[in-house]
């Protein structure tokens, strides 16, 4: 069995055939997705499809290129919404200064508070990082000091100096199918190197189709090809690959029932 421990399932392209989706993706696999939100008004949604499919569950936050539309969100707003026994995580959140979507002051702000909701209910922190590394991992040794708190870089595409920091903070790393594309080779040196028991897989669908699908929208079915690359790339049996993977979900995110 395979999880998506991060898809999109509210956005264009997936929102419209959830359901066929999802029957895809348990065809060639794949046992339990996790919905995630990036806006407040998806939480609604995530929710809803989490409470429909016995396989999907929630994460709820607000995505850094969303800060400044959330500026006013308070910390027991979020705090709430994670009270539903579908949420098992909280985010995504984090910083991303790629596209400068929102001002970096309100992202840090955010993300900060995001990480007081996970400290406080122990919900991992699903962290999305681009161009902002030095940030990212200042705020997270800093929160860390405040008190331990669970979480893992999604969609991981950093530095290996990056990658070997969050892991001595006890973070987990997720893969998503850029594994897979050509001019990814530091990123594949990485995922090749690193330790099985902080390991996912994601799709991030609708986006980021892994090879062999590449042009197409993403979706959870297509978190196998990006396992089958990464088992290859590592030396190990898919089964292996799964079900260390798989295991690892349900460690981190405590909440999810199998």
């Amino acid at each position: 069995m395979l999880v998506d421990s991060h898809c999109h399932l509210e956005y264009e392209g997936l929102a419209e055939r959830q359901s066929e989706a999802l029957d895809s993706a348990r065809q060639v696999g794949v046992g339990a997705f996790l919905n995630i939100s990036t806006r407040r008004s998806e939480w609604d949604r995530v929710v809803a499809t989490a409470n429909r499919h016995a396989d999907v569950w929630a994460s709820i936050g607000i995505h850094p290129h969303e800060a400044d539309a959330h500026d006013d969100l308070g910390k027991g707003t979020l705090l709430a919404a994670t009270e539903d026994a579908r949420v098992i995580g909280i985010g995504e959140t984090g910083l991303d200064y790629h596209y400068n979507k929102s001002e970096h002051d309100t992202q840090q702000r955010l993300f900060r508070m995001h990480i007081e909701v996970a400290r406080a209910t122990q919900l991992p922190l699903i962290i999305h990082t681009r161009d902002a590394e030095e940030d990212t991992l200042a705020i997270i040794a800093d929160e860390m000091d405040k008190g331990a708190f669970p979480a893992l870089i999604h969609c991981f595409t950093a530095s290996a100096d990056f990658a070997r920091k969050v892991l001595a903070l006890g973070l987990s790393i997720s893969i998503s199918g850029i594994v897979t594309f050509k001019n990814a080779k530091d990123l594949q040196a990485i995922a090749a190197n690193l330790p099985q028991d902080r390991l996912l897989v994601e799709t991030d669908s609708p986006f980021l189709a892994p090879v062999p699908h590449r042009g197409k929208p993403c979706e959870p079915a297509f978190v196998r090809s990006t396992a089958d690359y990464l088992a290859a790339l590592r030396d190990e049996s898919f089964d292996d690959l799964a079900e260390a993977t798989s295991d690892n979900f349900y460690k981190l995110f405590g909440k999810a029932v199998r």
